[in-house]
């Protein structure tokens, strides 16, 4: 419902028009198996393209890297979310070409915002059927190799729990090539010490379900509070995602989160759009918010 009111309200502003959606209208939904046959035109007519969602250091208060999100303009359906697609290319096995097309997009992006004086690393996510394809890894390595610019890659440590060994070694490749690597979704799934100690990764993500929730929850800055000092001590920085109030910001903080990510900061926009948030330094509003007190939580957290 949430993914077919995105789509209402983007047609909607395409065609300044209002638009009705019919949920029981089975034209309403997008069938995966039609997705499938109509993924690889897709990326050769030039409907898939990006959005970017930056993340700030929170002590400089600076932009240092964006999060490349991919998104599907159909002709028809108009804009196709990633979950209703990107389940539907693992299984036709176009999530390889998929992500290679990401990776030269983000590649040439990359050296645009260098050349502006925005040389900050693209990260692009990594689906965990492809950290066990040799061919794959090879292509991609090749790319960034050859591409003369900054970009990162975000995996699921779930990703990694398929194929362990494959998944390391194959990881441990984009690393020597100086890829930097990101856990995403930490604390979604079932988290593992004994993997997260061998992953060559520089930073890691905490899952927005704990940042949501963060000061309205008693037990969520707990959560919060424990990963940034695990992370700290495998010296590993730190991206708190789902960032959307100056009280979750603050907190966070307070806690010495390194970095954050969500709606306060900016939602994913396309390049053009992104340009002009850096431009015009438009994440200084959200970190010059008001400071909350957190003293009805302080003695709580601080207990982590």
């Amino acid at each position: 419902m949430i993914e077919a009111a995105e789509q209402a309200l983007a047609d909607a502003r395409q065609i300044q028009a209002d638009v009705l959606r019919d949920l029981v209208d089975p034209a309403a939904g997008d069938d995966p198996i039609q997705l499938m046959h109509e993924l690889p035109g897709a990326i050769a007519d030039g409907q898939i393209f990006l959005q970017y969602q930056p993340k700030v250091r929170v002590r400089q208060q600076r932009v240092v890297s964006a999060e490349a999100l991919v998104r599907w303009r159909h002709p028809q359906r108009g804009l196709i979310l990633p979950g209703a697609f990107i389940e539907a290319a693992e299984r036709s096995n176009i999530i390889g070409a998929l992500t290679l097309w990401i990776i030269r997009r983000a590649i040439a992006d990359q050296r645009t915002l260098a050349a502006q004086g925005y040389d900050i690393p693209i990260f692009i996510n990594i689906s965990g059927v492809l950290l066990s394809d040799g061919g794959f890894v090879r292509d991609a390595c090749a790319l960034v190799a050859a591409g003369g610019a900054k970009i990162g890659f975000e995996i699921t440590e779930t990703a990694v729990i398929r194929d362990p060994e494959s998944a390391i070694a194959n990881l441990r490749a984009f690393a020597d090539i100086g890829v930097p690597l990101a856990i995403d979704d930490y604390g979604a799934g079932l988290s593992s010490l004994a993997y997260l100690k061998r992953l060559p990764a520089s930073e890691l993500k905490i899952d927005k379900l704990f940042v949501t929730q963060l000061t309205s929850s008693n037990r969520d800055p707990l959560i919060v509070r424990s990963t940034i000092d695990l992370a700290h001590a495998l010296d590993m920085e730190v991206t708190a995602e789902g960032v959307e109030t100056p009280a979750a910001l603050a907190l966070l903080g307070v806690m010495g989160c390194d970095m954050v990510q969500g709606f306060l900061i900016s939602r994913p926009v396309e390049f053009a759009a992104f340009q002009t948030f850096l431009a015009e330094d438009r994440h200084l509003a959200a970190m010059v918010s008001p400071r909350m007190s957190f003293l009805r939580n302080e003695g709580q957290w601080k207990t982590a």
